[in-house]
């Protein structure tokens, strides 16, 4: 079977991701999310999760005013 991926665009993106480590993770962590809602999520999960974005989005709003 052949390889679609070169061997350069393999270690590209290991080096990428060696020096963004946290971006990497917070991609991950994004996806995940999106992937539970769109997917897995029943509806009291959903109105679990919209209380607690709006409580982020609260302290998001403070920490801007500070």
């Amino acid at each position: 079977m052949e390889k679609k991926t070169s061997d350069a665009q393999i270690k590209a993106s290991r080096n990428w991701e060696a020096k963004n480590r946290e971006r990497k993770r917070y991609m991950s962590k994004k996806s995940t999310a999106k992937s539970f809602i769109r997917l897995d999520a029943a509806p009291d999960d959903l109105d679990e999760l919209e209380k607690l974005i709006a409580e982020r989005r609260r302290q998001l709003k403070e920490e801007a005013q500070s």
